[in-house]
């Protein structure tokens, strides 16, 4: 099987996934991205409790691309601290995953 990665994140505001969805796909760091509906999130920050409402932003992205993907959203990212996780998964079917390949080549 080949393997294709998953970059997830999330950020405060729908505006702000949609352009980082298509600041990476128009930059062929990711073949697609997909913005997923509010989440809420509870989490620690500055010694307190927090519970804020989140949009999730989903990046499928050749293995080779990941370092560059991920330093294009930790440089636009609004956040101090942000999540970015870096998944590598096995696609069950190869054309997505040529497709992936193809689409993140300049």
């Amino acid at each position: 099987m080949e393997q294709i990665s998953v970059v997830t994140t999330v950020v405060d505001a729908r505006s702000v996934a949609d352009l980082l969805a298509a600041a990476a796909v128009a930059g062929r760091l990711a073949a697609c991205a997909q913005v997923g509906g509010q989440v809420d999130s509870t989490y620690w920050w500055r010694s307190g409790v927090e519970t804020s409402t989140e949009w999730s932003v989903q990046f499928k992205t050749a293995p080779d691309r990941v370092d560059a993907l991920v330093e294009q959203l930790r440089a636009n990212h609004p956040y101090e601290v942000p999540e970015i996780l870096v998944t590598r998964v096995d696609c069950g079917h190869p054309e997505y995953a040529a497709w992936v390949f193809e689409h993140t080549r300049t």
